[in-house]
């Protein structure tokens, strides 16, 4: 009974695992290739393939190594690489794009 819980619990990490990758592959996908060169980062397609192969061991494979090296590679990704592109403007996410006079709570008026 106790290895049938830990089985399930290792099956939901697996998914985790799966579902982070995609979502990493996602927004490397909609970011711009020249914000890759402007954040001096490894090239898109780079990136697109250390995913992508990422998801593909994650779903098909499933073995322990090469999915903890692909945890690695999307964590380095959406630490390390992602904020790079986000600062450079072709983050390929929802921004907000402000006033430089909003604050915490919406524009700032002064007294008026």
């Amino acid at each position: 009974m106790l290895m049938a819980g830990f089985d399930s619990l290792l099956s939901w990490v697996y998914v985790g695992m799966l579902v982070f990758a995609v979502v990493a592959f996602v927004l490397a996908a909609l970011a711009r290739e020249d914000a890759y060169r402007a954040a001096d980062k490894q090239t898109k397609k780079f990136w697109l393939i250390v995913l992508g192969v990422t998801v593909l061991v994650d779903f098909f494979l499933g073995m322990l190594f090469l999915m903890i090296a692909g945890l690695v590679a999307t964590i380095v990704f959406m630490v390390d690489v992602r904020p790079a592109l986000q600062r450079v403007g072709g983050g390929g996410g929802p921004r907000r794009r402000g006033s430089s006079s909003d604050g915490p709570y919406g524009p700032y008026n002064g007294n008026r």
